[in-house]
């Protein structure tokens, strides 16, 4: 995330610390694990709103300036502004997600574009085995390419017939509903095919480099 050496850089500093020593801590774990087919995974709790989680930074991203580059191990390295975004074959998913802070919420209606529509497009070549995402604010998050092209995981820009608001990551972000949240980047500007995993920000702050809800990883 972004520096700021006033009160928003105290506030994430303080907020940082905090999800540090849940790490160290392995709060919020119960030592379950359970199938997929459990909806709800071990130690979550239903929510009917949409909580937002961020660090004090929601960048402003209009649609006339916002791009996602396409870059590193692909045959085809692209970047979209958000009329060619928009151009490419559009879907609507439904999808259960959840939240590394205990809160799930299911049945979300998304409309976007799906990673497969992309990566069809890109081409990754044979060594490209994972993806990093990076966020206008400077966030980072590692993906195995295998969970990055799912068949539900798509690049979103509407929620529930709305477009996503800026502070839950409009106007595009990541959808990942097999992984907790933390992975499915907001603000999403770029995505690189790598050949090794790179951990991003909440990974080298004791994360896990996965983050598969059933297995409970929450912590690396």
């Amino acid at each position: 995330m972004g520096e700021d050496g006033g009160v928003l850089g105290r506030v994430m500093a303080k907020l940082v610390d905090t999800k540090q020593k849940w790490a160290r801590e392995g709060r919020l774990l119960t030592g379950e694990q359970a199938p997929p087919a459990q909806r709800l995974p071990p130690g979550q709790r239903e929510v009917r709103n949409w909580p937002v989680l961020d660090l004090g930074i929601q960048p402003e991203v209009g649609r006339a300036n916002w791009k996602l580059e396409v870059e590193g191990l692909v045959e085809n390295p692209m970047v979209l502004d958000f009329d060619a975004f928009m151009a490419l074959p559009q879907v609507e998913a439904k999808s259960d997600i959840h939240c590394v802070t205990q809160w799930s919420r299911f049945d979300n209606t998304w409309n976007g574009v799906a990673t497969r529509e992309l990566l069809a497009r890109a081409k990754p070549l044979p060594g490209a085995r994972f993806v990093i995402q990076t966020s206008y604010d400077g966030y980072t998050t590692n993906l195995p390419l295998a969970d990055f092209a799912g068949e539900d995981v798509l690049l979103a820009h509407r929620w529930e017939g709305q477009d996503i608001t800026r502070e839950h990551g409009g106007p595009v972000r990541l959808v990942l509903p097999r992984l907790y949240f933390w992975k499915s980047a907001k603000w999403l500007t770029k995505l690189s095919f790598v050949a090794e995993d790179s951990p991003g920000f909440w990974e080298v702050r004791g994360y896990h480099m996965r983050g598969d809800p059933w297995k409970e990883e929450r912590y690396g």
